[in-house]
């Protein structure tokens, strides 16, 4: 059986008095001493308390959010006629920026899509997937008019890692006449 309308009253009046002297930097053992309750008691008090204020703050961001709505849309239909029936240029400049107000308070923006395009804004060539090649695009992604690698489907990146220090193999090639220092 819930509670009694007086006994949530007289908890709500608690945890109220609770958070502030929380604020105050009281410690839960103080905050638990002056109610005569166990410090476990108090902790759960106050992390109920939160938890409601959490509650309470996203309501009040959401009646804020209606408001601010209402109020654009009557400063909209204030400036609709002017812009739609007299023709008026800076009215129709309003009202668009009425519309974008709205549209971004109230979240309908649709999110910007991006995309790379291989050559030509055709599809990227992607055959194999495999690791190579997929390095080799994201290596050539930045440059305009880059000219797509060849890849040899023979290379096993697990090589790579495997590499003394982290020595590139490319380097090696070219030292390996002279080995003086």
């Amino acid at each position: 059986m819930p509670a009694s309308k007086t006994k949530q009253a007289l908890v709500a009046q608690r945890r109220s008095e609770m958070l502030i002297m929380k604020i105050q930097g009281r410690t839960a053992a103080q905050i638990a001493e002056h109610f005569n309750i166990s410090p476990g008691t108090a902790r759960s008090d106050l992390a109920r308390a939160v938890k409601k204020a959490k509650a309470m703050e996203v309501q009040d961001a959401e009646l804020y959010r209606f408001i601010q709505g209402s109020r654009l849309e009557t400063l909209l239909r204030a400036v609709m006629p002017l812009a739609i029936d007299d023709g008026d240029l800076k009215a129709n400049e309003q009202a668009r920026k009425l519309i974008a107000d709205i549209t971004e308070l109230f979240g309908l923006k649709v999110p910007v899509r991006t995309e790379i395009s291989g050559p030509d804004g055709g599809a990227i060539p992607f055959s194999s997937g495999e690791a190579a090649e997929v390095l080799a695009l994201i290596d050539i992604s930045d440059r305009d008019n880059a000219e797509i690698p060849a890849i040899n489907q023979d290379t096993d990146l697990d090589d790579e890692d495997e590499d003394d220090a982290g020595v590139d193999d490319d380097l090696d090639d070219e030292d390996d006449g002279d080995d003086s220092p």
